[in-house]
């Protein structure tokens, strides 16, 4: 049994569509970045910071205690620390809480 009609694909459509022409819109994105690092450095009275270059304990201690005492922070990292005016870059030191 010979069956010799063919299919009928006339009446198919087909289309493509690409988005790359389309730009994205980012204009209404928002950001924002919040660190519980304060939070928990209060909690058991210790912030951190991280050494820029740049920096002296004395700067550091006056951006954290609204004064020069860097004493404080020196004796805080005494475990890494051996002489107050050799901290390196990216040193990460204990910041003693504010006695007020």
């Amino acid at each position: 049994m010979s069956n010799d009609k063919k299919p009928d694909f006339s009446d198919v459509q087909s289309a493509v569509k690409s988005t790359e022409q389309v730009k994205p819109d980012f204009s209404d994105v928002q950001s924002k970045v919040t660190s519980t690092e304060a939070i928990a450095g209060d909690a058991v009275g210790e912030l951190t910071y991280t050494v820029e270059k740049g920096d002296n304990l004395s700067n550091i201690a006056k951006h954290f205690y609204g004064k020069q005492d860097w004493k404080r922070i020196f004796d805080a990292n005494r475990d890494q620390l051996s002489d107050p005016d050799r901290i390196q870059p990216g040193q990460v030191l204990k910041i003693p809480a504010r006695e007020d």
